[in-house]
């Protein structure tokens, strides 16, 4: 019986199968990974199959997902290739940085590839997927990999020379770094731990609810909440003069270097 395949049973296969059960999907989802551990514990939580090797889950794949880490990449689709199974018509990866250019042609002439970029977050059904297709991918493939990836929250087609801005731009880890960073500002101000997280937490997820809840322009928010010699307007002001949007910018651009360096494996 066909399904749906991941290569690579970490934390980004994960969340997306728990963010598919929990959507009420129940078809047939087979995971392989080199680490039993990993797969058993996968099991357990969202009750996938396990494929025993490369190529018995190859051969169950209607769509194959490529879940492994950038560097793991070319070595596992020349396993694939070398084994001689056929690969199904669609694949999407997953891996940042590796271009449709490194994958196109790897599991022959007939397989098409698809690049998304999704969130751990998709875990709870509230990600954002971006996709890219290469020029071969038909219009029914198409469709159907925006509706797989739908079941576990928004999705955006970009093109695919923004995919390195986009990935490093659109990371949960910004959210928690952020929250991290001004929890603990607040705690050397004088707030006890508990009370500073969750200050910070309101702080950042409600003013990002009500943006996108509101439909207001953000500099109207902006100007809302910062009241011309007042605490939000001070606060903003210091940390604008101490470099706060070049940093966020330095991030940005270390990140896009990542993805570039891993294009090159």
């Amino acid at each position: 019986m066909k399904a749906i395949v991941f290569l690579g049973g970490g934390r980004i296969a994960s969340a997306m199968v728990a963010g598919l059960r929990l959507a009420g999907n129940e078809k047939n989802i087979v995971v392989y990974d080199r680490n039993p551990e990993k797969l058993r514990k996968l099991r357990r939580e969202t009750r996938v199959e396990i494929a025993r090797d490369l190529k018995s889950a190859v051969q169950r794949a209607e769509m194959l997902i490529v879940a492994v880490r950038p560097a793991s990449v070319k070595g596992i689709l020349d396993e694939i290739a070398a084994s001689g199974v056929p690969a199904p018509k669609l694949c999407v990866s997953l891996a940042a940085g590796i271009p449709l250019r490194k994958l196109r042609g790897k599991l022959g002439p007939a397989t098409r590839w698809v690049r998304a970029m999704p969130s751990p977050v998709c875990r709870v059904g509230r990600g954002l997927t971006a996709l890219t297709f290469e020029p071969g991918v038909t219009t029914s493939q198409r469709a159907r990999v925006r509706k797989f990836f739908a079941q576990v929250g928004a999705v955006v087609e970009i093109p695919e020379n923004q995919f390195d801005a986009f990935t490093s731009v659109y990371s949960s880890s910004h959210g928690y770094h952020a929250l991290a960073t001004l929890a603990k500002a607040a705690q050397h101000a004088g707030l006890d731990r508990s009370t500073a997280m969750i200050a910070a937490a309101h702080a950042l997820g409600d003013a990002i609810v009500y943006w996108r809840d509101s439909g207001n322009a953000l500099d109207d928010l902006l100007h809302e909440a910062t009241t011309p010699g007042g605490i939000a307007a001070a606060t903003l002001a210091a940390m604008d003069k101490a470099g706060y949007a070049r940093a966020v910018a330095r991030g940005i651009t270390a990140g896009m270097k990542q993805a570039r360096l891993n294009a090159r494996r």
